[in-house]
């Protein structure tokens, strides 16, 4: 009942989950998991210290990282068999429109245009929402070192950059999950649930929560 979904993007703000439910849902499916690699630019930390400073650098990484992730992706056949990935493409351009200056803005959007892949849409992207507080908590049991200084404004702008771009690319498919009560390490179950939701989907916008 699935198959219709050969691409599934799990997104949402730092501490929502993405990756852990990114790995489960590719366990489930029998699919290849896609994973954004932060670890690997090495510009992150300074721009958690210094996030005026470093912003651009980190930006561009994450660009071109994604280029080389969607480019191989791309490929004919690519799609087969499915992919869960932790991110979709576009999400580069809305960090950057959050942290860049207006004049870095408009540079990176010239990059941007030059250099981004022609990526295929997700089939359906899975919105994973909490409050900043718990997105904090998550964050602080997580333990890196380099995420601690993170604050909850800069998470309730980021949720409401993620609220605005969905409401502008209306084409997308997308499941908001709301993760306060959604616990698929805890409550294997809860995996179940959300296998029966998106054979259920029929969209485009719909809303998974289980305290509803």
């Amino acid at each position: 009942m699935l198959d219709h979904l050969q691409h599934v993007a799990i997104e949402g703000p730092i501490g929502a989950g993405k990756s852990t439910l990114a790995r489960l849902l590719a366990q489930r499916l029998q699919a290849q998991v896609l994973l954004e690699r932060p670890h690997d630019n090495p510009f992150l930390v300074r721009f958690y210290a210094d996030p005026a400073r470093y912003a651009m650098q980190t930006q561009l990484f994450f660009l071109f990282q994604r280029i080389e992730q969607y480019r191989e992706l791309a490929q004919p056949g690519m799609f087969t068999p499915r992919t869960v990935s932790d991110f979709m493409f576009a999400k580069d351009a809305l960090f950057a429109q959050l942290t860049l200056s207006d004049d870095e803005f408009r540079l990176y959007g010239q990059i941007h245009r030059e250099m981004a892949p022609k990526a295929p849409a997700p089939d359906l992207v899975i919105w994973l929402q909490a409050g900043p507080q718990t997105l904090l908590g998550r964050i602080a049991r997580r333990g890196l070192a380099m995420e601690q200084g993170i604050d909850a404004a800069y998470l309730q702008r980021l949720s409401e950059a993620y609220g605005a771009w969905f409401e502008r690319e209306s084409s997308v498919p997308v499941l908001a999950v709301d993760t306060e009560r959604f616990n698929p390490v805890e409550r294997p179950g809860d995996v179940d649930l959300l296998l029966q939701r998106l054979a259920a989907f029929k969209g485009p916008r719909e809303v998974f929560d289980l305290g509803a």
